[in-house]
């Protein structure tokens, strides 16, 4: 199924707020998701927000960043949005952070928060943090039908979304993505337990054999649901040669 007939719907949270849960549930829903796309800092520090926009026509849905810095610009492209803000207890979201990508030098990140690493940083990085959350829902103030303050912490879920969204709830558990380890039940404690004592080596072959047989029976590659993976591997390796 997909959605294009429907009002585009765009998460506008920065990441480590719940952004890939919220994906996931979008794509049970039958959205085309569009996720983090690093390769838009080369369009967008040069100020530049016309491919990206046009990029994110292609899709029924976004989220991560960039896309959650350019509410203002989806807006005004696709009037008749439908406007998604994750968030999450400040704390919690700086200590997430440090945990995916604290030292690396991201240049998306300091298109974002004006310094690439959180390391060092890390005022810098809660500030922004603490005034997107204040901007979008002043922008949104007045137009409260178009925006919705999503809280995984505190228990949201499929009722809030589907109601939000105008559409039946499925009867499939709300997907609960990147879980921090203190999140995790027993069968996924012990799940990374056995995936920590297993060599890389053969976790690499089991998944390439999974791999294989998904190709065979025409099922896409689980690392691009969100349509960015080979992008996004392209730009990582991109910053080794610099």
């Amino acid at each position: 199924m997909n959605y294009s007939d429907h009002s585009k719907v765009f998460c506008v949270g920065l990441h480590k707020t719940g952004t890939s849960t919220i994906g996931a549930a979008l794509l049970k829903l039958g959205y085309s998701v569009l996720g983090c796309r690093l390769d838009m800092v080369h369009f967008l520090s040069q100020g530049n927000t016309t491919a990206p926009l046009q990029l994110a026509g292609r899709y029924d849905a976004l989220q991560d960043v960039p896309w959650a810095c350019l509410y203002k610009e989806l807006d005004a492209c696709y009037p008749g949005s439908r406007f998604i803000l994750t968030v999450r207890d400040e704390s919690a979201w700086l200590e997430s952070a440090k945990r995916h990508f604290g030292s690396m030098h991201i240049p998306l990140h300091e298109w974002i928060y004006g310094e690439g690493t959180l390391v060092g940083n890390e005022s810098l990085y809660l500030e922004r943090y603490q005034n997107h959350q204040i901007e979008v829902r002043n922008y949104f103030v007045n137009r409260p039908n178009d925006l919705l303050i999503f809280d995984l912490a505190r228990g949201d879920g499929w009722d809030e979304l589907c109601h939000f969204l105008d559409l039946k709830k499925p009867l499939s558990k709300f997907p609960h993505e990147n879980k921090a380890p203190k999140n995790r039940n027993t069968r996924e404690r012990l799940f990374f337990v056995v995936r920590g004592l297993t060599p890389l080596t053969l976790r690499s072959v089991v998944f390439e054999i999974k791999l294989f047989f998904r190709k065979l029976v025409g099922l896409p590659d689980p690392r691009n649901r969100f349509n960015n993976f080979r992008e996004n591997r392209r730009e990582r390796r991109s910053w080794k040669k610099l």
